[in-house]
């Protein structure tokens, strides 16, 4: 850069510009209009040469002060020259030395932008007050749905302690003042439940309040939930109690589909014999009455602590030791799902006292598959038409299905299936049945209850 500024130095071009421009004065008037115009674009040429050779110093000394040195010089006074300077030459005018810099464009902009900082922050300072209010209202609005929440905690529980007060003072009176047995020659003897044996004619016991209260819809929703929980719980502990014996998984679920199958034919058996006999019972009380058969009804609803759902236990697990479809070693027992079979049997035996009662569906090993009916497990195969076995039965109200069920597809296994049960044995009858001994071709293998069971429920 020194050694351009230093040739501009020694040019004489600068120099002489002077004595040209007074030489171009004196012979103005004289000369012709071609003439000044040429001295004229001399000059210009000459001064363009020396801004040449200045722009370049210029552009040499900014590239030596780095990428930010100059920077303020150039905004302050070289743009607001070069604004003026193109403005004033497209308008015709000569170049104003007085027009405002940049730096003062900038310095107003920024007094401009510093206002409406200023003004934003109060703005969000207003917002933040506004929004800090906001926060202690709904501080204090949950203060006070806790305390609402907590009032009503108590109150709860007090309403419970109330109630398990009264369902242990109706208890005892249950206990104090309940009926006998409607046939206390049931099986040649009477239960211990029955108050006199010279007592000719029962004792009706009035009716729960916490269950007369509940109506068929809700009893049904409450069954249909415990039948759920029965299926995603109770099954699932069964199932690993069985695989502790039994290593293949398809056979543990052919017997629990088979035990929730018995359980509910028993159940509804039981039911039909506790009906009749709660009718022998009642009776003499409601002889001649319209509302004999929901006075029934009522008395087993209230009362189903009554049904003998050990009774029913036992008489699956018979029926299960000589289903041909679970054959198995003797030394494997099902007395191992009495728990589950309890479960089910109770939540059978409740669904008959709805209106209309609930039944499961009917299903057989190889019928078409029904979506409507069962869903398919999850390693099943989801093209084959045919149902390999079942795994849950579905529920069903006058023919509609309500619950599905659970069944497993697989294509092409039917048939080995077939074959092999055609070959395997029957198992042989459970030790719990001691009092008879009946011989394995006697028995029926159908789906209706087993005509030897003996053990039905009573009072």
């Amino acid at each position: 850069m020194a050694d351009n500024l230093r040739k501009l130095v020694s040019n004489e071009s600068l120099r002489s510009m002077q004595d040209q421009l007074e030489s171009w004065l004196r012979e103005y008037n004289t000369n012709s209009c071609d003439q000044n115009l040429n001295h004229c674009l001399e000059l210009i040429e000459q001064v363009a040469e020396v801004q040449r050779q200045l722009f370049g110093i210029f552009t040499m000394a900014a590239q030596e002060g780095g990428h930010y040195d100059g920077v303020e010089t150039i905004k302050s006074r070289l743009l607001p020259w070069l604004e003026a300077s193109f403005t004033a030459a497209s308008l015709g005018k000569p170049v104003d030395s007085k027009v405002s810099s940049l730096q003062d464009t900038f310095d107003k902009d920024g007094h401009k932008e510093s206002g409406a900082r200023d003004r934003d922050i109060q703005q969000l300072d207003a917002d933040l007050n506004a929004t800090r209010h906001q926060l202690n209202q709904v501080q204090d609005d949950m203060a006070e749905t806790e305390k609402t929440l907590e009032e009503t905690k108590n109150r709860s529980a007090i309403s419970l302690l109330t109630a398990e007060e009264e369902i242990n003072q109706l208890r005892k009176q249950s206990a104090r003042s309940r009926s006998p047995s409607p046939d206390p020659r049931s099986h040649g003897r009477s239960r211990s439940r029955s108050t006199s044996p010279n007592t000719a004619v029962a004792k009706v016991r009035s009716p729960s309040p916490s269950r007369a209260k509940l109506s068929s819809a809700a009893r049904k929703a409450a069954l249909l939930s415990r039948f759920s929980d029965a299926y995603s719980q109770t099954r699932l502990d069964a199932q690993c109690l069985l695989r502790r014996c039994i290593d293949k998984a398809e056979t543990v679920q052919r017997i629990i589909y088979i035990a929730a199958v018995e359980a509910f034919h028993v159940a509804k058996v039981a039911f039909r014999h506790f009906k009749i006999r709660v009718r022998k019972s009642l009776t003499p009380s409601y002889a001649g009455s319209n509302d004999f058969e929901d006075a029934v009804l009522d008395y087993i609803i209230c009362h189903l602590d009554l049904y003998d759902s050990q009774s029913s236990v036992n008489d699956v697990i018979r029926a299960m030791n000589v289903n041909p479809k679970i054959s198995f070693p003797p030394e494997v027992d099902f007395c191992l799902l009495s728990n589950f079979i309890h479960e089910i049997c109770c939540i059978a035996f409740a669904m008959q006292t709805l209106d209309p009662p609930l039944d499961i569906a009917f299903g057989a090993d190889g019928e078409i598959f029904n979506d409507c009916k069962y869903r398919r497990s999850y390693d099943s195969d989801f093209t084959a038409p045919l149902v390999f076995y079942h795994v849950w039965p579905a529920i069903m109200e006058n023919d509609c299905i309500i619950m599905k069920g659970e069944a497993v597809t697989r294509r092409g296994a039917f048939w080995n299936s077939v074959r092999s049960l055609s070959r395997c044995r029957s198992r042989s009858l459970s030790p719990i049945c001691p009092r008879s001994r009946i011989s394995l071709s006697t028995i029926s293998r159908s789906r209706s209850p087993s005509p030897i069971r003996y053990g039905l429920p009573r009072f």
